[in-house]
C-alpha cells in the first residue's frame, strides 16, 4: 500500500501537475482582444456591440456568446447573424433586414387599402421581418372571415430593390362569401325551428337579403345567437335552459356553412309565490308590491324579474335610498313546477361616480355627451340614471353604437363610467321623389347636418316641389344655447299650396324664433314667435264667397308655446310610454291678425307581445277664436287624409254647398282619435314590414260666416269615423305605407278617399 501510495504521488508531480499548470495559464489568455463587426449598412457597429452579452476583455464564454446571438436575433434588425472566433477576435457577422419601401395590396375589391393598412403591423420605412409579415398574413385572414369571406386567402410577395429596400406586396384572393345555407337546432321539442330562427341574429341566405350581412357567417354573432336564445327561452318559462353547444361546418366547396344549435329546453316553470324582503330601516317592502310586474301564477320571466328589479330601485331612489341592492332569490319546485321568487331589498355598497370616460367621439365634442348624462363626478352611482343617460346618448342619432359600462375606480367606493360610441353620418344630401295620393307626384332636394361641427347643432335646408306644393326651409337649431339645457332656433319659410277643396292658393313667408327648456325631468316647454306673411290668390269667381272676401295678402305676429309632457321609452321608435302637448298661441302683437288657438293631444304606446306587437291611441282636439274680428281661412283647423284616414285632406268639416266644388271652409273647433295596434306580417324581420289595423273618428265644426238665403252652408258636429289596415314597408329607398280604409260614420257632403299612399324615395 506504502508503495503504491508513493508510486501515485510521482505520477502526479511528473504528469499531471504540470498539465493542470499548463492549462490555468493558456485560460488566463484566452479573452476576446477585440470585436470586429462585419456586414453592417445602416445599424452602427457600436449600436451592434451594445447587443452583444459579451464585451472586449472578457473571456470567450460559448454561454455568453450564445445569449448574444439570441438578442441580436431578437432584436428583428437582422435576417441572419454568426458569432465566429478569430484568434483572440470576436468576428460577428450579420445581414440586415430590409426596409419596407413600400407596401401594396392587390386583388382586394370588399376592402379597402386604407382599411387593410390599418390592420397590419407591417408599416412603410420600418424593418421588414418574416414573422411580422406572417402575423399580418394571418390578421389579415382573420379580417376577411368576419366579413364573410372564409375562403379568402393572402400570400405575401417581396420585390427587391437597391440600397436593401423592398416592397411588400399582400396579394388577395378574396374568393367569394361564405353564406350560412343552412340553420338547424337539435333538442327542441317546444318551439319550431322556424320560430327560433326569428329569435336568432343570423339569418340562413336567401335571394332577397342582398341588402342584409345577416346571412354571412359571423362566429360573433353565432355566440351571442346563444344568448339570444337562452333569453327567449327563459322569457318563456324554461328556467332550465342552455345552449349545449353551436356547431359550425363548412361546406365541401367553402362557400357555406350550417350552423347547428343543439339544445336543452328543461321543464316550463310558473311563479310561485312572490315576495319582498328588507333590512332597510323605514321601509315597508309591501308599499313596493305594485311596482314589480312578476305575478303568481304566471309563467316565469327572467326579462320580467330585471324589469322589476329596474322599477323596484328606481322607486327606492325616489324615495330618498341612494344605495341599494336588489337581489333575487329564485327557489325552484321542481316537482309543482314553479319558482318561489324573493326580492332582497338591502343597502348597497356606497359608491360614488369618480370619472366618466368618453371614447370613440372623433368628431363630436366631449360636452355634447357629456350633457345628456343624468350623472356626474361627485354624484352618487344610481343604476336607473346611468341607463336613461344610455337613452338619451342614443336619441341623439349622432351614433352607429352606444355602449355605457362601470369599471372599478381609485377605491371600493368610487366607480368609474366609460362611455363607448362609434360615429355615424350625420350629414346627408337627398335628391328625392315620390307619389302621395293628397299631392301626387313630388321631388325634393334636401341637405342637413345634424351635428354641425361635432357641436350637436342641427342645420337643414329643405325644398319639395310637387304638383300642388312648393316648399323652401332653412333651420338651425342649438339644443343648448347659453350652455343649458336651452334649445334655440330660427326657421325661415316660403311655401304655396293649391287647396283643391276649397278653390284657392295659399302662399306663406316668413320666419320664426323658438326656444325650449325644461320644468322638470319629464315636462319641457317651447316658445316660438312667428311673423309670416300669407296670400290667398287664385280664387275663381266660382269659389264660396267667404273665400273671395278673403283673397289678398295679410300679415300675421304671433307668440306660441308647447307644453310636453314625455314619458315614451324612446323619441325614435316608442313602443311604451305616453307623451301629451299642450299648445297656445295668440296673434295680434301687431300684423293684420287676432286671435287665440288651443291645441293639445296625446299617444300612449302599450307593447302587448314584445316589441312588434304595439297598441297605439292617439287623441288630439283643438280650438281658435277670433279677438274682435273673424277668423280667416288659413287660421283654421282641416281635417282629413293623413289626420283621418278615409277622407280626403279638408274632406270633412264646415262647406259651401251652393259652389260646384263644395268649398271646404275650415272649422274653428275639431277632435279626433285615433286607435291603432301595429303587429309583424310573418316576414323575415330584414324585410322591414309592419302591418297596421286602425280606428279614426273626429269631426270638425264652427264656421265664422253667415250665409245668405242664396247660399247653402253645412255646419254641424257630427262624429266620422272610418275603420282599415295598412302595410308600412321601411325599403332600402325610403319608407312606404298602403293604407285602405272605410268609413263607417260620414255625410252625404263628405269628401273620401278609401286608398291612400305614400312613398318617399332617397337616392
Amino acid at each position: 500500500m506504502v508503495k503504491y501510495l508513493r508510486l501515485s504521488a510521482l505520477v502526479f508531480s511528473l504528469v499531471i501537475a504540470p498539465s493542470l499548470a499548463q492549462a490555468q495559464v493558456a485560460a488566463a489568455g484566452d479573452r476576446v482582444a477585440s470585436i470586429d463587426v462585419l456586414g453592417s449598412q445602416r445599424i452602427e457597429p457600436a449600436t451592434i456591440k451594445s447587443y452583444l452579452s459579451v464585451h472586449e476583455g472578457d473571456a470567450f464564454d460559448q454561454t455568453q456568446i450564445d445569449r448574444s446571438l439570441k438578442t441580436l436575433y431578437g432584436t428583428g434588425l437582422f435576417a441572419d447573424v454568426t458569432l465566429s472566433r478569430r484568434g483572440d477576435v470576436l468576428v460577428v457577422r450579420v445581414a440586415e433586414n430590409p426596409i419596407i419601401n413600400e407596401i401594396a395590396f392587390e386583388g382586394n375589391k370588399r376592402l379597402k387599402d386604407e382599411n387593410l393598412a390599418g390592420e397590419v403591423q407591417s408599416k412603410s420605412r420600418a424593418v421588414y421581418t418574416r414573422t411580422k409579415v406572417q402575423a399580418d398574413v394571418q390578421r389579415l385572414q382573420e379580417i376577411y372571415r368576419r366579413s364573410g369571406y372564409f375562403a379568402a386567402t393572402v400570400t405575401p410577395k417581396i420585390i427587391q430593390l437597391d440600397q436593401n429596400r423592398v416592397n411588400l406586396v399582400f396579394e388577395i384572393n378574396e374568393g367569394g362569401r361564405t353564406m350560412v345555407r343552412g340553420i338547424k337546432f337539435v333538442g327542441n321539442s317546444h318551439f319550431t325551428d322556424a320560430r327560433l330562427q326569428e329569435e336568432i341574429s343570423t339569418r340562413e341566405t336567401r335571394w332577397y337579403r342582398f341588402l342584409s350581412s345577416s346571412d354571412v357567417y359571423d362566429p360573433d354573432r353565432v355566440e351571442v345567437d346563444k344568448e339570444l336564445l337562452r333569453r327567449y327561452y327563459l322569457s318563456k318559462g324554461y328556467a332550465d335552459f342552455r345552449v349545449v353547444s353551436a356547431v359550425a361546418e363548412l361546406a365541401p366547396d367553402n362557400k357555406g356553412f350550417y350552423v347547428t344549435f343543439t339544445v336543452e329546453e328543461g321543464e316550463r316553470y310558473k311563479f310561485g309565490d312572490i315576495n319582498l324582503k328588507t333590512q332597510l330601516n323605514g321601509l315597508d317592502p309591501e308599499t313596493l308590491r305594485g311596482v314589480i310586474s312578476t305575478k303568481s301564477g304566471a309563467w316565469y320571466d327572467a326579462s320580467q324579474v330585471e324589469t322589476s328589479i329596474d322599477a323596484l330601485t328606481k322607486s327606492l331612489n325616489d324615495l330618498q335610498f341612494a344605495f341599494v341592492d336588489i337581489r333575487p332569490d329564485v327557489q325552484r319546485d321542481r316537482d309543482n313546477r314553479t319558482i318561489t321568487l324573493t326580492y332582497n331589498l338591502n343597502e348597497g355598497q356606497r359608491v360614488f361616480v369618480e370619472r366618466i370616460n368618453i371614447n370613440g367621439n372623433l368628431r363630436t365634442q366631449d360636452r355634447v355627451i357629456r350633457r345628456e348624462m343624468e350623472l356626474v363626478e361627485g354624484d352618487a352611482f344610481n343604476r336607473s340614471r346611468l341607463q336613461k343617460s344610455e337613452q338619451n346618448i342614443k336619441d341623439l342619432g349622432f351614433f352607429e353604437n352606444v355602449d355605457v359600462n362601470v369599471a372599478q375606480g381609485s377605491a371600493p367606493d368610487r366607480a368609474n363610467i366609460d362611455v363607448n360610441v362609434a360615429e355615424q353620418s350625420t350629414g346627408e344630401i337627398s335628391i328625392g321623389a315620390g307619389y302621395s295620393t293628397s299631392d301626387g307626384p313630388l321631388a325634393d332636394f334636401g341637405i342637413s347636418e345634424r351635428n354641425f361641427l361635432g357641436r350637436g347643432q342641427d342645420l337643414r335646408f329643405n325644398t319639395t316641389l310637387s304638383g300642388k306644393s312648393q316648399e323652401f326651409n332653412l333651420s338651425f337649431t342649438e339644443p343648448y344655447f347659453l350652455d343649458r339645457d336651452l334649445s334655440a332656433g330660427i326657421d325661415v319659410f316660403h311655401d304655396r299650396r293649391e287647396n283643391d277643396e276649397s278653390s284657392y292658393d295659399e302662399q306663406r313667408t316668413g320666419f320664426a324664433l323658438r326656444m325650449g327648456y325644461p320644468l322638470s325631468q319629464y315636462l319641457r316647454q317651447r316658445v316660438t314667435y312667428t311673423l309670416n306673411n300669407s296670400k290667398i290668390e287664385n280664387v275663381p269667381a266660382t269659389a264660396s264667397r267667404f273665400i273671395r272676401e278673403q283673397a289678398g295678402e295679410r300679415l300675421t305676429s304671433s307668440l306660441g308655446q308647447e307644453l310636453t309632457y314625455d314619458r315614451r321609452d324612446s323619441k325614435l321608435t316608442p313602443t311604451e310610454g305616453y307623451v301629451v302637448r299642450l299648445s297656445t298661441d295668440a296673434a295680434g302683437i301687431g300684423g293684420d291678425a287676432h286671435y287665440l288657438r288651443v291645441k293639445t293631444g296625446g299617444s300612449i304606446y302599450v307593447p302587448l307581445s314584445g316589441p312588434e306587437w304595439v297598441l297605439s291611441v292617439l287623441g288630439e282636439g283643438g280650438a281658435i277664436f277670433g279677438l274682435g274680428e273673424d277668423v280667416a281661412i288659413s287660421d283654421r283647423f282641416f281635417l282629413g287624409g293623413d289626420t283621418l284616414r278615409g277622407f280626403k285632406t279638408s274632406g270633412i268639416g264646415p262647406r259651401d254647398l251652393t259652389t260646384s266644388a263644395k268649398d271646404a271652409l275650415g272649422g274653428n273647433y275639431f277632435a279626433r282619435a285615433s286607435v291603432e295596434m301595429a303587429f309583424p306580417l310573418g316576414t323575415p324581420q330584414e324585410f322591414g314590414l309592419k302591418g297596421h289595423a286602425f280606428v279614426d273618428g273626429g269631426s270638425l265644426w264652427s264656421v265664422d260666416a253667415t250665409p245668405l238665403p242664396s247660399e247653402t252652408f253645412v255646419d254641424d258636429v257630427a262624429i266620422r269615423g272610418s275603420a282599415g289596415v295598412g302595410v308600412s314597408w321601411k325599403s332600402p329607398l325610403g319608407p312606404l305605407r298602403v293604407d285602405l280604409a272605410m268609413p263607417f260614420a260620414k255625410k252625404s257632403y263628405d269628401q273620401l278617399q278609401q286608398f291612400r299612399i305614400s312613398f318617399g324615395t332617397r337616392f
